[in-house]
């Protein structure tokens, strides 16, 4: 038998309690930020990539092939190491000594930008899944491409598109994760700086498990909310 004493009550004695629920917060803060932000440049691009221009289907396959397929990590060290070196000397300095929050900022963006190349590819599947009988609709009704997109093309696409959109966002909020390779003091950079001071590791380990678990699904009861109140009687995909 394991001779260990399990000490559960280290999670919540100060200071590493308020310490650990900050985690929680900064993790959400982080990832909600980076899916918004994914989520709109992926709209974008994803009407980028089944535009009629060639060189904006051009630049929109070359994001997604840029940023989906380089792995997560690289690119958040990127964005961390190398991205302020491309700025001046000084304001590169003044961007490390005079941002505390730099780290927590820019591993959004990597995050986003991550997230937003797969995004696209979900929402250009549902454009393209689109009936050609809703474009020639809005047409006839003398909308133009823009408020065509904008009012029909769209709203029916991100309806289709909720199923997998909730697979990109939980990979997002798990993605998170990363972010403490650069000194972001989330739910797994904590749980990791508790442990180094308490050697609990069994203890917060578990308890960082079971905090994303249950984010997790509170997520999926969501976008299950979601899908079900934007239901549109007769789809075939959705079930009655």
């Amino acid at each position: 038998m394991i001779d260990y004493n399990f000490d559960w009550g280290i999670i919540w004695q100060q200071p590493y309690g308020p310490l650990f629920l900050n985690g929680i917060k900064t993790t959400l803060i982080l990832s909600a930020c980076a899916w918004i932000l994914a989520f709109c440049l992926g709209i974008l691009v994803s009407v980028f990539r089944v535009s009629s221009s060639k060189p904006l289907r051009f630049f929109g396959a070359t994001y997604v092939e840029v940023f989906r397929n380089i792995p997560l990590l690289v690119q958040v060290f990127f964005w961390y190491f190398a991205m302020p070196s491309l700025f001046p000397k000084p304001m590169e300095l003044w961007l490390y000594d005079n941002i505390s929050n730099l780290p927590f900022f820019l591993g959004i963006l990597a995050l986003a930008f991550y997230t937003s190349a797969r995004v696209s590819e979900v929402f250009r599947s549902t454009l393209l899944s689109v009936p050609h009988g809703q474009y020639r609709a809005a047409y006839s009704t003398g909308l133009t491409p823009y408020k065509t997109y904008r009012f029909v093309v769209l709203p029916y696409a991100f309806r289709l598109s909720i199923p997998p959109l909730t697979t990109e966002f939980l990979s997002c909020f798990k993605n998170s994760a990363l972010t403490m390779t650069i000194g972001v003091l989330e739910i797994t950079g904590t749980t990791a700086y508790i442990e180094s001071f308490t050697w609990r590791g069994l203890e917060v380990t578990t308890a960082a498990s079971f905090s994303y678990l249950v984010i997790t699904l509170c997520i999926i009861a969501l976008m299950a909310f979601v899908e079900k109140k934007t239901r549109i009687a007769g789809m075939i995909h959705q079930a009655r």
